[in-house]
């Protein structure tokens, strides 16, 4: 898990945890090799390396695994409240294609939370230009559970 940011406080160290928790057992993010880099209440940046497993038959990453380390983030930077909270639906559009080699990083920010729904956006990035592969927003749900690290 990566370090906290000096004097962050009580709401980063429940965004820590309950991170924690929730990726203890993703087996999908262990699949694909999905790092965390960041994480703080409301946000999280999560990498991936595009392997030759995860290409299509163009040579390009295929979209769906892009989408997939996008959800990561986003399923992490919603669930840094203390509640658990899953995916109401989300959308997303893809600019520019990930290649074998690629590390991809997906950066997830809350726009806004009200009630037991939220707002947020991922941004895909290819680290060794900066360039932006694809836009992600995603809806989320509070289910009214605690995390159980909470």
């Amino acid at each position: 898990m990566p370090e906290a940011p000096a004097g962050a406080g009580d709401a980063q160290a429940l965004a820590e945890r309950c991170t924690h928790e929730m990726l203890s057992g993703d087996a999908s993010r262990r699949l694909l090799d999905i790092e965390l880099l960041l994480v703080s209440p409301g946000r999280a940046r999560l990498a991936m390396t595009v392997r030759g497993d995860m290409v299509n038959g163009w040579g390009l990453c295929q979209g769906g695994l892009v989408s997939t380390l996008a959800d990561s983030a986003f399923a992490v930077a919603c669930n840094t409240h203390g509640e658990v909270t899953v995916a109401a639906g989300f959308d997303v559009s893809f600019l520019e294609s990930g290649r074998l080699g690629d590390r991809l990083v997906a950066d997830a920010r809350e726009v806004a939370r009200r009630g037991r729904s939220g707002i947020y956006d991922v941004t895909v990035t290819r680290s060794a230009d900066e360039a932006v592969l694809a836009e992600f927003r995603g809806r989320s749900r509070a289910t009214g559970r605690p995390n159980p690290a909470a």
